[in-house]
């Protein structure tokens, strides 16, 4: 199971890699304006946020359900090649591939989390970095048309829902399927407020940080090689911690996520008040070990001993954080910068803080 499981998140986020990095070039020279690019792009996150509304309706996470979105992730990529030049057709096909995506992965880490346990699961995590950085250092190389990027992603996607269904499969007949009762439990996000809005709070200041740090870094005297070497830097200190954070999910959950948020609220400090140094950039970026891979290593493994209904809870917060979270961030941080460029990071550092405090008054503990 560990290999197919390693084999699912390197594809997995290669996917991610092609959509989030190369897509976005492609539509460009379609041509589609900025404005129908953002349209386009922004469908994604809208519709992760937008499905676990559907679960509190009484829409069940179950095998079936499971099974759908593999096979409307896979047709949604089929039909980019047919939808690329209708700006409907590609914006219906982006959003039936983040649906599917988005019910895909909260499924998987499930999965992962019962079969891996806390501790080992970010040496099974890591390769979903790998393979995020791969895909990207390929195909810049190679991209030289629309087709090929269209290519990579469905191929990719295909891969992905292979190894995602035998995962599934395999799981079934190894626990003999889960209690129904664990399905159908309710998850009470009013009672359970504080955490639900620092988690929220956490990636809404990852806004700035996602979809503004080469501009801003740039625009303050940073070269682009230097940048990428940044980027690259960040992303080589994620996979490290991946490897190395099972000591550390040993200890009390919720204090890792006040320290990883804490933590957060210094590295966006350090863009704030030093964008010019470069030592002190590549110190920032050493904390996106933190702030991004043991927070959300800590925050999945708190949710998934803290719920019974596992599945579910892994979809809220893939919908509220990454959905709500990531959406909410990227407009507000665009409108910042566009406004006062100068206070991009000190905003996100003030996110980070309220994602602090809320965490911090949230107390139940695990049973």
């Amino acid at each position: 199971m560990s290999k197919l499981l390693s084999f699912f998140y390197f594809f997995y986020f290669a996917i991610v890699g092609v959509y989030i990095i190369f897509i976005p070039k492609v539509l460009s020279q379609v041509p589609y304006s900025p404005s129908e690019i953002g349209i386009i792009l922004g469908a994604a996150p809208l519709v992760r946020f937008l499905l676990p509304f559907l679960f509190m309706r009484g829409f069940a996470l179950n095998t079936k359900t499971f099974r759908f979105a593999l096979l409307l992730m896979s047709l949604s990529a089929i039909a980019f090649y047919i939808s690329l030049e209708n700006f409907y057709a590609l914006l219906l096909s982006n959003i039936a591939l983040g649906a599917g995506m988005s019910v895909i992965l909260p499924y998987v880490e499930v999965i992962s989390l019962e079969h891996l346990g806390k501790e080992r699961y970010g040496k099974i995590r890591l390769y979903g970095s790998v393979g995020f950085v791969l895909v990207a250092l390929v195909l810049v190389r190679i991209l030289s048309s629309a087709s090929i990027a269209l290519d990579f992603l469905l191929s990719l996607t295909f891969i992905t829902a292979l190894f995602a269904f035998v995962i599934e499969a395999k799981s079934s007949t190894q626990q003999k399927q889960k209690p129904q009762e664990s399905s159908n439990s309710p998850i009470n996000l009013i009672k359970d407020y504080r955490l639900w809005l620092g988690l929220i709070f956490m990636q809404i200041s990852f806004g700035a940080f996602y979809n503004f740090f080469t501009i801003y870094v740039t625009d303050n005297g940073i070269s682009l090689d230097m940048t990428i070497y940044l980027w690259s830097f960040g992303v080589l200190l994620e996979i490290v911690m991946l490897y190395f954070q099972g000591s550390f999910l040993k200890r009390n959950l919720l204090s890792i996520l006040q320290f990883t948020t804490l933590a957060t609220v210094v590295r966006w400090l350090i863009l704030f008040a030093f964008p010019e140094n470069i030592t002190l950039l590549f110190f920032s970026q050493s904390l996106h070990a933190l702030s991004f891979a043991l927070f959300h290593s800590a925050a999945i493994s708190y949710l998934f001993h803290l719920y019974s209904n596992r599945p579910l809870a892994q979809q809220y917060f893939s919908g509220f954080t990454y959905g709500l979270g990531g959406l909410s961030g990227a407009l507000i941080s665009g409108y910042i910068y566009e406004w006062f460029a100068s206070y991009l990071f000190l905003s996100a550092a003030v996110f980070a803080l309220i994602s602090f405090l809320f965490i911090r008054g949230f107390s139940k503990q695990l049973t």
